[in-house]
């Protein structure tokens, strides 16, 4: 037997739609003799997923960066990160940099960077071009067209549209839980101008496409796909700014295929295929010269939503004090329930 084939190991991955397309798998299978299960979830899940197996079920997770230590601490679902065995040079320093700064619980580190991206507005230009910030989804020139997720970035996004600041308030749960409040109640005033609240990509982009909702929060790649459609429909980098992400590498506290979750991470931080997952995912990853094989297209529509302003005015999610989506859930709860 080869050397990949005796130490081949079934790589168990808990990761986002698109981060793991078929041609990169069959790659990395073929170069390193291990095989790839995929488990396609969103953060919330996630954490429910490995809570309920004390840490077990996968050996490589993706959760968002603000993520990780709040949910070590609370249910000690993660391994530390052993730097040793990850090629950093293959990382952009500053991501590194900044994730590990995110992800550090008492000296240890949890999380590497991997895709990085933005919520904000997708809007039809034609039909809703006075749409540039999150309150103008309240507006009565698009009553009963606009739709948004019932989940925190909504929240935040609408916080900072007031005039606040929630990521400021993270360390004081009474100052958070106010600014929740006066969310809380905007959100319910606003209810009749929303369509539907959207759960999942496909629907939002289908309402857009279909002239039922001319404005939305969603992601930029979202709006970067439907405008390949129609040019009328785009993102738009809300004027209280943008809501950045960055979706990591975590260790699960029970995975046994350390071997190949490090061979993955370092596989998929290639400037090769890095610009793979970005031609299918529509993100940008944090991998040193990632960006130079993603398509001309992409590179216009990303540089069409985001001046320089717009970049230095994203809001970074900062990591998640343990107890604070508690508030937001019960905000949420409320929202939902009101008439």
């Amino acid at each position: 037997m080869s050397v990949a084939a005796a130490n081949a190991e079934t790589l168990r991955l808990l990761t986002w739609g698109g981060y793991a397309p078929d041609d990169v798998i069959e790659m990395f299978e073929a170069e390193t003799g291990h095989s790839v299960e995929v488990t396609t979830s969103n953060n919330e899940e996630m954490i429910a997923k490995l809570r309920a197996t004390n840490g077990g079920g996968f050996d490589l997770a993706q959760p968002s960066q603000d993520r990780i230590t709040s949910a070590q601490e609370e249910f000690g679902i993660y391994k530390p990160i052993d730097m040793s065995r990850v090629d950093a040079e293959q990382f952009i320093p500053s991501m590194l940099s900044a994730t590990a700064d995110n992800t550090t619980l008492d000296g240890e580190v949890y999380g590497l960077p991997h895709v990085w991206g933005t919520s904000g507005l997708v809007v039809n230009t034609a039909e809703a071009g006075d749409v540039t910030d999150y309150m103008d989804l309240c507006d009565e020139a698009v009553a009963g067209r606009v739709s948004y997720r019932l989940k925190r970035p909504t929240l935040i996004g609408f916080a900072y549209s007031m005039g606040l600041d929630p990521f400021a308030a993270y360390g004081d749960t009474d100052s958070y839980q106010a600014i929740l409040d006066e969310v809380e109640q905007t959100l319910i005033d606003c209810k009749d101008n929303v369509k539907t609240y959207w759960d999942g990509g496909d629907e939002i982009k289908n309402l857009l496409r279909s002239g039922e909702v001319v404005a939305a929060m969603a992601w930029d790649t979202g709006g970067w796909q439907l405008n390949a459609d129609n040019p009328d429909i785009t993102f738009v980098a809300p004027e209280a700014g943008a809501l950045g992400w960055i979706d990591t590498f975590v260790l699960p506290a029970r995975g046994r295929a350390d071997d190949a979750a490090y061979d993955w991470i370092n596989f998929v931080m290639r400037p090769d295929v890095a610009a793979m997952i970005t031609n299918t995912a529509g993100n940008f990853t944090a991998a040193v010269g990632g960006d130079e094989g993603v398509s001309a297209e992409l590179k216009a529509r990303y540089q069409g939503s985001f001046d320089q302003a717009a970049i230095d005015n994203i809001k970074w999610y900062p990591p998640v004090p343990a107890g604070l989506e508690t508030l937001e859930g019960a905000a949420l709860d409320r929202i939902n329930a009101a008439n």
